[in-house]
């Protein structure tokens, strides 16, 4: 269940690695890794820097004996990929990595959605019962301090009917996350079906139980705790483990939140009291006035102890493309420290469920329309110039 969360660092770099990946010609692709500073030239480039004033006779030496037709064909082809490089990776970096939107991260969008499956019953041994399927949930996967989960059990037949079953035995327990030993804790998860909380509906043939690590035994401990479910359906019998990974302290608190238009662009400032300092992440969804989902913004660095501030910025030039209804809204933001050579490799901050803040009306021609700089988006967008520019240079001496 280890998730990486440097994938927001040096977006630009891996973006364009993937670019060069897939446009490049294979005698390339070998190359495309490297930084563009260091990097061999590309084809292109290689065949222009090798005369620059041999006219006709580069043209042959780089394209060998193939006819002046083919010769042609092929730097088109070689010009047209090296701006379709260029141009790509300028639009999917027009926009920092940090403030994106929502639809390049569709799974996001929902963060705090249960974790579903519909899964065959499984024995003793792994394998699945026939004609007996499992549908379960469980409503979070990272949980701190004081929080609990929320898990369900309900069966039915191949065909999604409702079938009748009891949990004879259902118990939490510690999970050795490595070879280092770790002393075995336990204690009993009731499953009901009565209607008293936390079950919802009483005889609807869906079982719920919850795990407090906290008050339930596990309040010093930091790693995975499983729950096994021991099920009987239809005189078959078989078990299902939800897997949940506790950190017993809370490393920050949320305060409050407010939002400055300022630089072109919307920031929201999350306040926060920072009790152990590190790297935190933090992510926030914008909705419009529409309630349609409309960005990712995201937190990513090194944060002191006491009271601090996660911006969350809204890129000026998303707004302008994107043209959303105002008033936007800051809904569902969740944060952890990242926890480096370390597990759980996370220390969960309270979800903030729902929103979190409503900005002001703001005129969408207020916010900058500028494109995102930086030293690394630069840097790539010369070296991708350049080679566009010899590509170029090699098709106008072939005409």
């Amino acid at each position: 269940m280890r998730r990486s969360t440097w994938a927001a660092l040096g977006g630009g770099a891996v973006l364009a690695v993937m670019l060069g990946w897939w446009l490049l010609p294979a005698e390339d692709a070998g190359t495309v890794g490297l930084e563009p500073s260091t990097a061999p030239a590309t084809s292109a480039a290689r065949h222009a820097a090798a005369d620059t004033g041999a006219g006709a006779a580069a043209a042959v030496s780089t394209f060998g004996s193939a006819s002046r037709q083919e010769q042609l064909r092929q730097a088109r082809e070689r010009y047209e990929r090296a701006t379709q490089v260029y141009t790509s990776y300028r639009d999917a970096t027009r926009y920092p990595h940090d403030s994106r939107p929502i639809s390049e991260h569709a799974d996001q969008t929902k963060p705090f959605a249960p974790v579903e499956e519909f899964k065959a019953l499984r024995d003793a041994s792994g394998k699945g019962v026939k004609g007996i399927r499992l549908r379960t949930s469980q409503d979070r996967v990272f949980l701190s301090g004081a929080e609990s989960v929320l898990v369900s059990i309900e069966a039915t037949d191949d065909s999604g009917r409702p079938v009748p079953l009891s949990i004879t035995r259902s118990q939490a327990q510690t999970v050795a996350d490595t070879s280092t030993p770790v002393t075995l804790i336990s204690a009993e998860v009731p499953f009901n079906d009565d209607g008293v909380a936390p079950d919802i509906s009483a005889r609807d043939g869906k079982y719920t139980a919850r795990l407090t690590p906290s008050t339930q035994g596990f309040a010093a401990y930091a790693g995975t705790i499983r729950i096994l479910a021991q099920i009987s359906a239809n005189g078959e019998t078989g078990a299902y483990a939800f897997d949940v990974i506790y950190s017993p302290n809370v490393p920050a608190t949320w305060v409050g939140a407010r939002e400055v238009q300022e630089n072109g662009s919307l920031n929201f400032y999350l306040k926060a009291q920072i009790r152990e300092p590190g790297r935190y992440v933090v992510s926030g969804r914008v909705y419009d006035a529409n309630g349609k989902p409309f960005a990712l913004l995201q937190f990513n660095d090194e944060v002191k102890v006491g009271m601090q501030e996660f911006k969350l910025n809204l890129f000026g030039a998303l707004i302008r493309d994107k043209a959303p209804a105002f008033p936007l809204s800051l809904v569902d933001v969740d944060g952890f420290l990242l926890k480096e050579n370390a597990f759980p490799d996370r220390a969960m901050m309270a979800r903030q469920s729902g929103v979190v803040i409503t900005s002001k009306r703001y005129a969408v021609s207020s916010f900058s329309a500028a494109e995102w700089s930086s030293e690394e988006r630069e840097r790539y967008l010369r070296e991708y110039g350049k080679d566009m520019q010899a590509a170029l240079d090699a098709l106008n001496r072939l005409q």
